[in-house]
């Protein structure tokens, strides 16, 4: 059985690339954010991983959680 990863979108040469956690290699290189994100996000619901999504910078900017959260959020109300 293969690791489940969570799905990082970054900034690749060619364009955009989408890498599980730790990978050296790409999994999917796109031309646009928009579709590594795309990319990303089934590859993230079909692992019920995350998603972290890197701006040119190579910082964390946006990202979406599609597993089980041992930790969510608390209801304030």
């Amino acid at each position: 059985m293969s690791t489940r990863k969570n799905q990082h979108v970054v900034k690749h040469p060619d364009g955009w690339a989408v890498k599980g956690a730790g990978n050296n290699k790409a999994t999917k290189v796109t031309q646009t954010q928009k579709e590594a994100i795309e990319r990303a996000e089934e590859i993230a619901r079909n692992q019920r991983t995350d998603t972290k999504v890197h701006g040119r910078d190579g910082k964390i900017r946006a990202g979406n959680s599609y597993g089980n959260d041992p930790h969510p959020p608390k209801d304030k109300k």
